[in-house]
């Protein structure tokens, strides 16, 4: 089988650590089958020129080609109109891509498009001119934001039930796409997976003494990008609101974005005692779970975030929003969870969390989750069943 990826979130040289769950999905699914993998890049005229405030500036550097983890990856550029982009995205970007995909017919099989807007509707399109079946891979935003927009919504609910087979990181997303017309027969949920060599309960004090984090204080983790969707500003108000409570509990934000700034000046104007260390390499991940008491992902959407999965897996209880695949993976022997966007609630939770006794190794044991193969091979087995429904349906 031989399969075109069509993705704007992938990792390349200028954002290494972008997307890591599908460079390492994507790997093992080329030990599997053919792949072909065609990484988007925004661009507009003078892009290039706009470096410090526009990430197509950014990515203007980006090469036409690159090898990442054994992947041959090319970084194809679409036309991206910044105040115009919701509404046209679909159509622009399937309308910059065709000339690069045209060559490829009859060299592929499958088309699968890793992420609902605007890349799931390009993958039905293309695979249209190619004559081949499509399939798409949800993710968390690309449904839980972006599909509620007017424009995008109305171009899904006509592209995903064209899809041959719509693949989903959580049962939750799988619902949304039945919202949007898909029948539930051609949906497969198909978690992201874990590494358990690297991800397993490892000792605290040691990866604290690595990373020189205080040896005493308790430690609550935050990590990915300090936004205000994400949760960030909330975690910084529920420290502020359970002060008393939390003495003694340190704060590590690690991660790095556009409201990065904001995040410290409002630690700083709080007097919450927080570390930023800023974006840290997916390798460092393990060390920065160990040395932490607890994670905390107080987003307001998600898919199904991987950062939890990992943290569970390395024996780390989680106090998280009930939003999106979470409440699949964090019962109230793992964790606690609360409502979005409310620090307060957020803020007893993370006291109760601090006070609970959690054994590391049985909350390793307790998560239920497969390896990157075995992620890779249930997408596999989804793309095959879209060549065989296509075929039965041709003939």
């Amino acid at each position: 089988m031989r399969v075109l990826i069509v993705t704007k979130i992938f990792p390349n040289c200028v954002e290494p650590l972008s997307s890591p769950f599908n460079r390492l999905q994507f790997a093992e699914l080329s030990r599997l089958c053919e792949v072909e993998l065609l990484a988007t890049i925004p661009w507009f005229p003078g892009a290039s020129a706009f470096g410090r405030w526009s990430a197509a500036g950014r990515l203007a550097q980006v090469p036409t080609r690159e090898r990442i983890d054994g992947l041959s990856v090319r970084h194809p550029r679409f036309v991206f109109l910044p105040k115009l982009w919701s509404g046209v995205a679909g159509p622009l970007y399937a309308a910059s891509l065709a000339p690069r995909v045209l060559p490829y017919r009859g060299r592929v099989d499958v088309v699968l498009g890793a992420w609902a807007y605007p890349d799931g509707f390009a993958a039905v399109v293309i695979a249209g001119l190619l004559g081949v079946p499509a399939v798409v891979k949800l993710h968390g935003t690309d449904m839980n934001v972006v599909a509620h927009w007017a424009g995008p919504k109305e171009r899904l609910r006509w592209a995903l039930p064209r899809a041959e087979r719509v693949v989903a990181v959580s049962g939750p997303l799988a619902q949304q796409a039945q919202a949007l017309s898909v029948d539930a027969e051609r949906i497969d949920v198909v978690p992201n997976g874990i590494d358990r060599q690297r991800f397993q309960p490892r000792d605290r004090l040691e990866a604290r003494r690595a990373l020189g984090l205080p040896l005493e204080r308790r430690l609550v983790l935050y990590l990915g990008h300090l936004s205000e969707q994400k949760g960030a500003f909330d975690l910084l108000h529920a420290f502020d609101g359970c002060r008393a409570a939390l003495v003694g509990v340190q704060l590590v934000m690690v991660g790095d974005g556009q409201h990065a700034e904001r995040c410290r000046a409002l630690a700083r104007t709080l007097g919450v005692p927080a570390i930023f260390p800023g974006a840290q390499p997916h390798e460092t991940v393990p060390q920065w779970l160990a040395a932490c008491d607890l994670l905390s992902l107080p987003s307001w959407n998600e898919g199904m975030p991987n950062v939890v999965v990992e943290a569970l897996a390395c024996g780390r209880p989680v106090v998280a929003t009930s939003v999106g695949g979470i409440p699949e993976l964090v019962s109230e022997e793992f964790g606690v969870l609360v409502p979005p966007r409310e620090p307060a609630l957020l803020g007893d939770a993370l006291v109760r969390a601090l006070n609970e006794r959690y054994e590391p190794v049985r909350l390793a044991a307790g998560l239920k989750r497969p390896d990157w193969r075995g992620s890779a091979e249930l997408l596999h087995a989804s793309l095959l069943r879209a060549l065989g429904s296509s075929a039965s349906e041709a003939a």
